[in-house]
């Protein structure tokens, strides 16, 4: 029989963003947040498969919504979307999570007794899990921002940081946040959605706080050997995807909202990225050929969906 979720996290609704998610791992996902909150709403970006259509149906039937896109609308307008369903369903607040993160047994209850607490002394938009990479079992830092380089806290045991920003999976806000902040940049379509976000709530005078007690598992990337003869591994992106790294680090630098000093350390790594990947990996003209059109409808102010090759 499947435990009831304690009284508190029944106001917490957790939306599951995904696109062409693996279904053993989107369902060891699911059955360690569902004993946790009030409901799992999963949003699904119009993935295709039988054996995904089969399984989003059984979910159906154990109590989880699906919601199905009919194209890819992103990772900002499906937040936007499920929040929209968590509010019409009465949840006071939203649990934000990636296809591949496992919370751990706890997470929730930690973080909402913290993000209670804290509410009683500022104005709180979000606190969110330090998080475990699942290959290397490595520890993420909470950041501060700052310049020449970011401050990096990995706390311990009963800490909680003061941070300048949040992943978006594992994150958890108060529904009402939404009203003063709004919603995510559906624009951005992907990358540094939670960079925009978090420092526009930052600019209205909330605070986000990392939670050392509150532990989840997420993976960013794939990890892959920089060569045969060069023995680091680094993280490494799909061209697609280093088209929005490219354009929406552009748009953020224009943002009144996100900090000079975030785009000035920033900058420096962004071109870093741009060289390091061009020289290093593997294919380089279409890593090269996807950067540029990012840097390019960056710099024109391109926003959405990325063009096909011919625009």
């Amino acid at each position: 029989m499947q435990a009831l979720a304690p009284a508190q996290a029944a106001d917490v609704c957790a939306a599951i963003v995904t696109y062409h998610p693996q279904i053993e791992l989107l369902d060891q996902v699911v059955a360690a947040i569902k004993p946790q909150v009030g409901r799992v709403l999963i949003f699904d970006n119009a993935s295709p498969g039988e054996a995904l259509d089969a399984y989003f149906e059984r979910l159906r039937g154990q109590g989880v919504e699906v919601i199905r896109g009919d194209r890819n609308v992103g990772l900002g307008s499906a937040i936007n979307h499920a929040a929209r369903a968590a509010r019409t369903a009465g949840f006071a607040q939203l649990l934000l999570m990636d296809q591949d993160s496992i919370v751990d047994a706890d997470m929730v209850a930690v973080l909402q007794r913290h993000l209670h607490q804290l509410q009683a002394q500022h104005p709180v938009a979000a606190v969110g899990p330090q998080f475990r990479d699942q290959r290397t079992g490595a520890i993420a830092p909470f950041v501060q921002i700052g310049f020449p380089l970011n401050r990096k806290f990995y706390g311990g045991p009963g800490q909680v940081i003061d941070c300048d920003f949040l992943i978006t999976s594992g994150t958890l806000l108060p529904l009402e946040v939404l009203d003063t902040v709004g919603g995510m940049d559906e624009g951005l379509f992907i990358d540094n959605v939670d960079v925009e976000w978090s420092s526009r709530a930052k600019h209205r005078g909330y605070r986000l706080y990392g939670i050392c007690d509150a532990g989840m598992q997420h993976r960013i990337g794939e990890l892959e050997p920089v060569s045969r003869l060069i023995p680091y591994r680094t993280v490494v992106h799909s061209p697609t995807r280093l088209y929005y790294m490219m354009r929406n680090r552009i748009a953020l630098y224009r943002r009144v909202e996100v900090p000079r000093r975030w785009a000035a350390q920033d900058l420096p790594r962004l071109v870093l990225k741009f060289v390091g990947t061009v020289v290093l990996l593997k294919p380089r003209g279409a890593y090269l050929k996807a950067m540029l059109r990012g840097l390019r409808d960056g710099l024109r102010g391109r926003d959405g969906p990325m063009p096909p090759a011919e625009d």
